[in-house]
């Protein structure tokens, strides 16, 4: 066998488990079937500007430990994540806070505010909600729900709120503050050079092969290597014995334009149902200080980069973005999650490996515990 190690993904996950296990003296082969490495964090640089391929991906975390354990790859930026949402010709800040909360009613204190959306639950009288559109308004009232919630939920899951559960909502951030900042994380910003020269750090001194298929070549792959780290399907590495896992998944429409400043902030969500989209993100504004220009240069880039991000069911052979964690799902999930218990020698992790949603941070913290654990 050449290698301790064969890592199946190229992303944020195989990355950390790869350096950790090349640090700690281990053999290490990294394949990834795309021809890049960074997975979904992936970015490439179009007129002098860090476009996120994949969609937006802010790095946030209140975990010191995570937060110092990334600093050792990239210089981060003071980007600030601070969403703006279009309703017809309305624009509202998110999360929904004092500000949001006075465009709307056209009020200025956080009474008058609670009063309004206390009124509005008091209202509906939903003591126990049958479905997610009902444990909506029971959290927010109607007018939050429906200008802010409803369409883009529906969009983002592709079924009608009423046919969504109500657990898929457990609770939605309301502040009575004038604070535009989306997370309330301590630490926050964006790999300055983007999130590849982040990832390319980490791997640097170790094999990797990219457009190489870890199904096409199971059986010569599975025999260089003591150990596996997995980080696609669990469900294809079993090729779907108990059936397929369910997934979102998303199309992306990226566009160059011949002006500086398209819309003003880096993600804009579009939150009626009747438009296809769900948010268009302007890379540009990304990087900290960037005015429309080349980041802190103060130079003019006349330039920018807008994909419009569209939410797409998932069928086999298509990116899979976000687990469906449902009952069906999760009960689904555990019968896979025995068999690779069972398993000797192979290691599933990430998103699609543990099929759980995670943050970059809880990645992170995931792929060190991992680490720790199996070197």
């Amino acid at each position: 066998m050449n290698y301790d190690y064969l890592i199946v993904g190229a992303g944020l996950f195989g990355a950390i488990f790869a350096y950790e296990a090349n640090k700690a003296g281990k053999r290490v082969l990294v394949i990834d079937r795309r021809d890049h490495i960074g997975g979904n964090i992936y970015t490439k640089e179009v007129e002098k500007i860090q476009v996120h391929e994949y969609g937006a991906h802010i790095f946030h975390t209140s975990d010191k430990e995570v937060w110092d354990y990334v600093q050792q790859f990239a210089e981060f930026n003071r980007y600030t994540n601070s969403p703006v949402a279009c309703y017809g010709d309305e624009l509202y800040n998110l999360p929904f806070n004092m500000n949001t909360f006075s465009k709307m009613w056209g009020i200025k204190t956080p009474q008058e505010a609670k009063e309004i959306i206390d009124s509005q639950i008091k209202e509906a009288g939903i003591t126990e909600p049958k479905n997610l559109e009902e444990q909506a308004i029971s959290l927010v009232g109607k007018d939050i729900y429906e200008k802010l919630v409803k369409g883009y939920t529906e969009k983002q899951w592709g079924k009608r709120a009423t046919q969504l559960p109500s657990f898929i909502i457990r609770r939605l951030p309301v502040r009575f503050v004038y604070d535009n900042n989306y997370f309330n994380d301590k630490y926050q910003g964006i790999p300055m050079g983007g999130y590849t020269q982040m990832i390319a750090k980490m791997l640097e001194g170790i094999e990797v092969r990219l457009d190489t298929d870890f199904f096409a070549e199971r059986e010569e792959l599975r025999g260089q290597a003591k150990k596996i780290v997995f980080t696609g399907m669990i469900d294809a590495y079993y090729d779907y014995c108990y059936g397929e896992l369910e997934y979102r998944s998303l199309s992306f429409e990226t566009e160059t334009l011949d002006m500086e400043n398209y819309q003003g902030n880096a993600v804009v969500n579009y939150t009626e149902y009747e438009i296809p989209y769900t948010r268009i993100i302007e890379h540009k504004h990304f990087e900290y200080g960037c005015q429309g220009g080349y980041g802190n240069t103060g130079e003019t880039n006349p330039k920018t980069v807008i994909t419009r991000e569209y939410p797409a069911a998932w069928v086999k052979g298509a990116e899979p973005y976000y687990p469906m964690n449902d009952e069906k799902n999760n009960a689904l999930y555990e019968k896979y999650k025995a068999l690779a218990e069972k398993e000797e020698g192979v290691i599933f992790g990430g998103r699609l490996g543990m099929y759980r949603y995670y943050d970059m941070h809880q990645v992170v913290a995931e792929a060190l515990k991992c680490a720790r654990e199996n070197l």
